[in-house]
């Protein structure tokens, strides 16, 4: 039985496969979703940025998360992204999500009108009251243009109106802010957005990360967060730093491309991103197959040697 409470370790924001004419690539999606569970992922976000959820229309949402939920068949925790506008699409999201069979939901503020910290307090209180799953909270100004402050998030986990957090803002002082905020809550969950930053994360008390990273090499995230736990320091630096150099060619080009380029490298999915469809430069393709070469994270099927 799933409990919120007791979520922790690598979740994968897994990426949404997606055919050229803009289809959802179902089989590709399970391709996906076994290559990340067979890496040791404790759990999978469906339909996060990573997973384009804002350029998707509706149909492929829910053709996303009814082939991840299919092909998870209940073997980790599934958390739905949501990121929506305004509060009634966004109660429309959390029921579709949990009638799919979405463990928990991780919902971004509404965005494209400036808000304040009532005005977030109040769209999580009124969403949590029609939620029938738990909600935590999505951080990531960068995208929304929403900064939610650490009191405000303390103040939120203490109502029960969410039960966790992922910070994708890459503020550290940030994301130390809310796990002191929230210190006196074991069981709210403190996740980092920024696999680069997960050694430092875990050691101010975060409960692990949600991560695009994870999609690629789903077994090197899992291995610096088993060092850490396992007490063993000087090895989860040196498994962070070869995440570190990993994650920082995913950020080639517009975000997600890289991933997707990634990936069909490794031969799981097309390098295509939801519409308006389009693909990493062809040069950046071929110099990121080869440094995943180099990084050993292609097969001999699709090593490009």
């Amino acid at each position: 039985m799933f409990e919120i409470e007791r979520l922790s370790g690598v979740l994968v924001a897994l990426a949404s496969p997606m055919r050229r004419d803009g289809s959802v690539d179902e089989p590709a999606v399970a391709r996906l979703v076994e290559h990340v569970i067979g890496g040791g992922v404790h759990g999978v976000l469906a339909l996060g940025s990573t997973g384009e959820t804002a350029s998707l229309d509706e149909p492929a949402r829910r053709a996303v998360l009814r082939a991840v939920v299919q092909a998870v068949a209940g073997r980790v925790p599934i958390l739905c992204g949501v990121a929506q506008p305004q509060l009634s699409s966004t109660i429309a999201e959390l029921v579709a999500a949990r009638e799919l069979g979405a463990d928990a939901a991780l919902v971004a503020p509404p965005f494209y009108y400036p808000t304040d910290q009532p005005g977030v307090m109040d769209f999580y209180r009124r969403a949590a009251e029609r939620a029938p799953l738990p909600i935590l909270l999505y951080h990531i100004p960068q995208f929304t243009k929403v900064q939610t402050e650490p009191a405000t998030v303390a103040t939120l986990a203490r109502e029960g109106a969410i039960h966790g957090i992922k910070d994708s803002g890459r503020d550290f002082e940030f994301f130390e802010g809310v796990c002191i905020a929230t210190r006196d809550l074991p069981a709210f969950r403190v996740f980092t957005g920024s696999d680069t930053m997960l050694v430092a994360s875990l050691a101010v008390g975060g409960a692990g990360t949600i991560c695009g990273a994870a999609n690629v090499a789903p077994g090197w995230v899992v291995r610096v967060y088993q060092d850490y736990v396992g007490g063993d320091l000087a090895a989860a630096r040196e498994s962070q730093d070869r995440l570190y150099r990993l994650s920082v060619q995913l950020r080639e080009g517009v975000f997600p491309l890289a991933i997707k380029a990634a990936l069909s490298a490794q031969g799981i999915c097309e390098p295509w991103s939801a519409p308006p469809t389009r693909e990493l430069a062809e040069a950046a393709q071929r110099s990121l197959g080869k440094k995943l070469d180099d990084l050993g994270l292609l097969t001999p099927e699709t090593s490009r040697h």
